[in-house]
């Protein structure tokens, strides 16, 4: 990477002047950095953001593929009409999830309880079965205020309570134009894990110098705080400052972590995200996680059964990392694709593209485990029910129609994180989901 590509991703990631990497740095927030004699003056705005103890990070995982992964979980295996792969790695396996009993395929099964019971299935509708519709269902099809992704509009809610460098969200695996992001109207930037490697692990990378850069500000920051600060500012500022020691552990832990990343396979995105985490820079990092693909042509649903196995394996592995790094409260894993697969009879050598029937999945701490929704036979294959709001059941006399259980889910999400639902302008939170 050229260094003028480099100077362009670290602006990208770190804002103008690397205020971010001081912000890392320093422990003290950008927002103190950019503007630190209203705060040393008058001590932390304690009401810049009501539902901080709420607000969570989100790993937020997107297809613009369109895959099967609503062919393999709690839901669709009441109906012995509905296609699953015969693979024995793909058998009918229980698992419970909050002391219920589901069927699903055996991968699923292999999650730890722990991770389970955090687990919401959700059985949609994204009334779209065209590849290019993405956006449009990040959208929550024309449901969101002002036609924002909801991607972005957590990253603008969350970045207050959480602190973070920036509020746009971060993409580090969109396998297709599609699955690029937007922050309001402004299109932003993927950043794959191996660009972010490096840039910030080079020699004469922003991690090796965390240390005299934390000094340098400081010493800027020193006579406004011994001269401007209040009681009440100092005792902020003191309980920010990170130490030299403290610093050394976290740039030595960055750049390992980082060293690690070899190419921009999903344990790589994994890696990248939780490190985006931990240096604090935004509240919302995409990630691409396959689970078989635009599978028209799959014979014996092969592709299917090994991105399953493959892409389960990676949402443990991305849950055991969370846990050993200490976020495991404190981030929620978000999915939501363009649409799901056709799941009738016929469907063992390929599926085509579903409109009426989409699996996402939500993992974190605000949500209770579960299947919220379920499927009905529709024209000529499988679609998503109506919504019991309070058990969360699907049924035909639901609350929540299967057409607006897309922008309940945005609804939903919203709630459970530490987000505004009347950003969403449709649908109705669903307290089913809630822990």
């Amino acid at each position: 990477m050229n260094f003028n590509r480099r100077q362009v991703l670290l602006s990208t990631l770190f804002g103008a002047g690397h205020i971010g990497l001081r912000a890392l740095a320093t422990g003290i927030p950008a927002s103190v950095l950019l503007n630190p004699r209203s705060v040393l003056a008058d001590g932390p705005d304690a009401a810049a953001c009501a539902a901080a103890a709420q607000a969570q990070y989100v790993i937020f995982c997107t297809s613009g593929n369109g895959d099967p992964i609503n062919s393999s979980v709690p839901g669709t295996y009441d109906d012995p009409l509905i296609v699953h792969s015969s693979d024995p790695t793909m058998a009918p396996t229980s698992l419970t999830i909050q002391g219920q009993t589901f069927q699903a395929a055996a991968p699923w099964a292999t999650l730890p309880q722990s991770v389970l019971d955090r687990t919401c299935f959700w059985h949609l509708m994204t009334n779209t079965p065209v590849h290019p519709k993405e956006p449009d269902v990040l959208k929550l099809m024309e449901a969101t205020a002002a036609d924002e992704m909801l991607p972005s509009i957590l990253g603008r809610q969350l970045a207050p309570c959480l602190g973070t460098i920036q509020s746009q969200p971060i993409s580090v695996g969109a396998s297709s134009p599609s699955e690029a992001l937007s922050y309001g109207v402004q299109a932003l930037p993927i950043i794959p894990a191996t660009a972010l490697k490096a840039t910030l692990t080079n020699p004469a990378g922003p991690l090796t110098t965390l240390q005299p850069l934390r000094d340098q500000t400081l010493n800027a920051l020193y006579g406004l705080y011994k001269n401007s600060a209040s009681p009440a500012g100092r005792a902020f500022i003191d309980s920010l400052v990170t130490s030299q020691v403290q610093v050394r552990s976290i740039r030595q832990d960055l750049l390992a972590q980082l060293a690690s990343i070899k190419d921009n396979s999903p344990a790589s995105q994994i890696l990248a995200a939780i490190t985006l985490i931990q240096m604090k820079v935004t509240p919302v990092v995409a990630i691409h996680i396959p689970f078989g693909g635009d599978n028209h042509r799959d014979i014996g649903l092969a592709a299917e059964t090994t991105q399953t196995v493959a892409g389960v394996a990676s949402i443990a592995s991305l849950m055991s990392q969370l846990s050993s790094a200490g976020l495991a409260d404190q981030v929620t894993l978000v999915s939501l694709n363009v649409f799901g697969r056709t799941i009738g009879p016929g469907n063992t050598d390929g599926r085509q593209h579903n409109p009426n029937h989409q699996v996402s999945i939500t993992i974190g701490k605000p949500f209770r485990g579960g299947v919220i929704g379920g499927v009905a036979p529709l024209a000529g294959d499988y679609g998503a029910l109506a919504i019991d709001s309070a058990s969360g059941k699907g049924t035909s006399s639901g609350d929540v129609s299967a057409l607006s259980s897309l922008a309940s889910f945005g609804q939903t999400v919203l709630s459970a994180v530490g987000g505004d639902p009347s950003q969403v302008l449709t649908g109705k939170v669903i307290p089913a989901a809630l822990a």
